[in-house]
């Protein structure tokens, strides 16, 4: 069906290039439109919202630096990609070019092969980002849908609030852990670490529920991200990150005391002591200590694991990472407690190992 095909506007100022250009693209089931110069194409691309833009930068009237920029600058059509193709092949040119939020840089006179390669990876990297959003949008609906229905005792409320939500967490897990017991082990260990720390038992009790959901965020993360055996580029990173915030949102806006601090911990569980963590870029106490335990139990659980990139981590080479992260990714004083009770963290590790 036609109108299903990605759509791409080919923006150049020489009739001959835009001819080669449709042709290559039309051979190969894309629908296509062009524009000779920068004021058509920003008016083009209002009208139709292609999939993507070619855009070439030497144009009479506009550069295609310009064109990129004002599209860039606009919420309807900043989330479009462009894929500079051009014969300005300058270090600088390309900087200029990424800065301004293009995707890609391609030269001329371009390799077809290459051109039909790089269109293919980022028009499927926006379906992706479209399926994302939507997947999140849906899920979070049927959420809250679901939640409308539980309107019985207040107790029976915050469990279903919180038996919902763990389904979710684990049904998370299950798609990079094929056994699922991550959530486990790493909520005994969240649990472990923060009696240790001093956090009263009614704190230890909340906090070793809410840590299942640390991760719930990953339900709205792509297949082909999450499960890849090889080390994410910066784009695919990009979107991984997205898990904190889509787990945040997940868990917002619930009157659940277990759920807001969920909530705190699907946010944080990724700061760095040192700030260089994300989403917010939190440092030190400023970090929750919800999120610095988790955070810890955590790593020391991935590294330990195996999962679809890399293999599991000895208990030495995991500790050892932890101590040279201390002050740098993690809360030093709690690197501490987590190696004092390191007997009862391996306890949990071999009850609750993959083999059960």
């Amino acid at each position: 069906m036609l109108y299903s095909l990605p759509t791409i506007l080919i923006v150049d100022d020489i009739q001959t290039n835009l001819n080669v250009l449709e042709r290559v693209l039309q051979l190969n089931h894309y629908n296509t439109f062009t524009a000779l110069d920068g004021t058509t194409a920003l008016k083009l691309v209002t009208e139709k919202k292609p999939d993507l833009i070619l855009l070439d930068v030497m144009m009479p009237d506009m550069t295609g630096f310009e064109v990129c920029d004002q599209l860039k600058r606009s919420p309807e059509t900043q989330s479009i990609p462009i894929i500079f193709l051009t014969s300005k092949n300058d270090p600088e040119d390309i900087v200029e070019g990424f800065k301004l939020g293009a995707v890609d840089y391609i030269p001329k006179p371009f390799n077809s092969a290459e051109l039909l390669s790089r269109i293919r990876t980022h028009t499927e990297l926006k379906k992706l980002q479209t399926r994302l959003e939507q997947a999140v949008a849906d899920r979070t609906k049927e959420l809250y849908e679901t939640l409308d229905e539980l309107k019985s005792t207040h107790y029976k409320l915050q469990e279903a609030y919180f038996e919902i939500i763990k389904r979710l967490a684990r049904a998370a897990d299950y798609r990079d852990n094929e056994t699922g017991m991550h959530i486990s082990r790493m909520s005994h260990y969240t649990n472990i670490l923060a009696k240790a720390a001093g956090l009263d038992d009614e704190q230890c009790h909340q906090l070793y529920r809410s840590s299942a959901m640390h991760d719930v965020g990953k339900i709205g993360i792509p297949d082909a991200i999450l499960l890849k055996p090889g080390k994410l580029d910066k784009a695919e990173f990009d979107i991984m990150k997205t898990h904190t915030v889509i787990g945040g949102k997940l868990l917002s806006d619930i009157d659940s005391d277990l759920c807001h601090l969920a909530e705190k911990i699907a946010m944080t569980h990724h700061e760095k002591w040192n700030g260089k963590g994300y989403p917010e870029g939190l440092s030190g106490e400023d970090i929750p200590i919800e999120g610095r335990i988790v955070a810890i139990a955590d790593v020391f659980d991935a590294l330990t694991s195996d999962r679809p990139y890399k293999k599991a981590w000895s208990v030495e080479d995991a500790i050892q990472l932890l101590i040279q992260e201390k002050g740098e990714h993690f809360d030093p004083k709690l690197v501490d407690i987590f190696i004092e009770n390191l007997p009862k963290i391996l306890e949990v590790k071999e009850k609750y190992g993959e083999h059960h």
